[in-house]
């Protein structure tokens, strides 16, 4: 008679390592008490998923709130749903969105760390050692079910109204002899490596959810599969060693994976494996004609981190944003730290939403306006041109042509206690500038209804050859004003609005033709500046061609 140790050589013949052998080589990690590790564990199955950057964001916040380790673990197990580049592509998406990591995959082909291979794919001596031991122990035992006989069980199961799933009666391998199976296996014929679950649904087990809080489920009869037929581990079991001997502390991910905790709890159990601590994050939602559902890869744009590379969203402007839907209170402690890093923010898994947050792409705009609003001239300027070079040529070969007009164009109003908040992205930025370069201007603007063409004529003509390229904005002002009362506007806004009938309008009117000669907008920053940037040469072209248009 055939022993399971037997079979286990049988099935694994090229297997000497043992579990305790394996474990040598990944020693406890070296922290401070009490430190977390996490991970991000994607498969390179498509582009960067804004779910999976906040809860790659989630993770890296937990580890450097106790002084811990962040790393990146390909989980590339299923090479039907890979993606050629994907994993790249993922990497690169976290880097530019300034979502540092301490170990693995920390940037495309760069792996750093003594825990790896970081690849799973890469690991499968590994699993292998481990399954070697459970067969060994009888804790599993190969399959060799079709595809074809599960789906009989399955319409057995549903004509008896009872669940799906590969346990008890249903389990048609599980009471192979170690002789049988190797008698199938010298035959040839494929299998998978199941579990043999020693749980019974009628029981159930609690868990502590550090965001869920406590979660009673039914125990796990199912002989979920270990290793598929070419050998190659599912996602259960091989996260389940993987996070095992690379010391994880904390599993966080979405709440689609609430299901199969039992499975990962018992997986840890067989093995021998302290578990993990389980956070389930909630997932971000969209509205759709008033209901809610979770973002959508295939129907909403801003599911994906390239949607925000390409509207040019600063990387602190998406962070900022994600941390409101993170921890609540991050909206308080902002405005009381406004210039602090967020490093300083206290985040805690505790204080994560049970339920979807909502996506609200408005709030990410004024977010990331005031993230715009604290950078100086010169990060705009490169920031802008950076992403042009990429998304808008012809704008950044306008801009470069000469650095310091570049500087300029976004210098004015900004600083101070009260900056403009004129862009909420990159993108905005060719229709902000468009006035101030001569191949994307506009000409004369339309003129407000309380003003006819012939007086907004008199107003150039008048103001064209009193225009002083030195004058400061108090000056400046003062030329516009002391034009008004000859032109039949008031000069005084207050005094206009006492008296309305008497004045064919006010100082604001006359300024408002201007700007709308010079920049072709009734609302711009501060139009002295704009004309001292501008020049006394374009500023006079621009009158000159505004008079004419009249």
């Amino acid at each position: 008679m055939m022993t399971q140790q037997q079979l286990a050589d049988l099935m694994f013949p090229t297997v000497t390592k043992t579990p305790a052998e394996v474990e040598a080589q990944f020693p406890p990690r070296q922290l401070p008490e009490g430190a977390r590790v996490t991970r991000v564990a994607p498969s390179p199955t498509g582009y960067l998923h804004l779910g999976v950057f906040y809860t790659a964001m989630v993770n890296r916040l937990t580890a450097d709130a106790s002084k811990g380790l962040f790393y990146f673990r390909l989980e590339d197990t299923d090479k039907k749903r890979e993606v050629e580049g994907g994993a790249n592509d993922i990497l690169t998406g976290m880097g530019k969105f300034g979502l540092t990591i301490d170990e693995g995959f920390v940037a495309p082909d760069t792996v750093v760390g003594d825990y790896g291979p970081y690849q799973q794919s890469c690991r499968v001596d590994i699993y292998h050692a481990y399954v070697k031991d459970l067969v060994t122990k009888g804790l599993a035992y190969p399959c060799f079910c079709t595809a074809e006989s599960r789906a009989e069980a399955r319409e057995k199961q549903q004509a008896l109204k009872v669940r799906t799933g590969y346990y008890g009666e249903f389990a048609l391998c599980r009471a192979l002899s170690a002789d049988q199976a190797a008698e199938k296996i010298a035959a040839g014929i494929p299998y998978t490596v199941r579990l043999r679950s020693d749980g019974d649904e009628s029981r159930r087990i609690k868990y502590s959810d550090v965001v869920k809080g406590t979660i009673e489920m039914p125990e796990n009869d199912e002989d979920i599969v270990l290793l598929k037929s070419d050998g190659v581990p599912t996602y259960h079991f091989a996260h389940a060693v993987d996070d095992h001997l690379m010391g994880t502390t904390h599993v966080i991910r979405s709440d689609e994976w609430i299901s199969s905790v039992p499975k990962h709890l018992q997986l840890f159990r067989v093995l021998g494996f302290k578990p993990p601590k389980y956070a389930h994050l909630s997932p971000i939602m969209v509205e759709d004609n008033g209901n809610k559902r979770k973002l959508s890869k295939r129907k909403d744009p801003q599911a994906a981190m390239h949607y925000y590379a390409a509207e040019g969203y600063p990387a602190d402007s998406v962070l900022e944003y994600l941390m409101t839907v993170a921890n609540s209170d991050f909206e308080d402690w902002r405005r009381c730290n406004a210039t602090a890093p967020r490093s300083a923010f206290p985040f805690n898994l505790k204080k994560m939403s049970v339920s979807g947050a909502l996506f609200d792409l408005k709030k990410l705009n004024d977010v990331s306006k005031n993230v715009i609003a604290s950078m100086s001239a010169e990060q705009v300027a490169e920031a802008v041109i950076a992403w042009a070079q990429e998304y808008a040529p012809d704008f950044a070969a306008r801009l470069t042509a000469d650095a310091a007009y570049a500087v300029g164009i976004f210098a004015i109003d900004r600083g101070g206690n009260k900056p403009r908040k004129d862009m909420a992205k990159w993108s905005d930025a060719p229709d902000y500038a468009a006035y101030f370069l001569d191949e994307t201007f506009a000409g004369m603007g339309e003129l407000p209804e309380n003003l006819t063409a012939a007086d907004a004529k008199a107003i150039l003509e008048a103001y064209r050859p009193v225009y002083d390229p030195a004058a400061d904005k108090t000056a400046w002002f003062e030329t516009v004003r002391g034009l008004c009362e000859g032109l039949g506007f008031c000069p005084d806004v207050k005094a206009y609005k006492a008296d309305p009938t008497a004045w064919k309008g006010h100082v604001g009117d006359v300024s408002t033709v201007i700007r709308l000669a010079i920049t072709g907008r009734r609302n711009t920053p501060d139009l002295c500046s704009i004309m001292q940037l501008l020049g006394k040469e374009r500023v006079d072209k621009r009158l000159e061609a505004a008079i004419n248009s009249l």
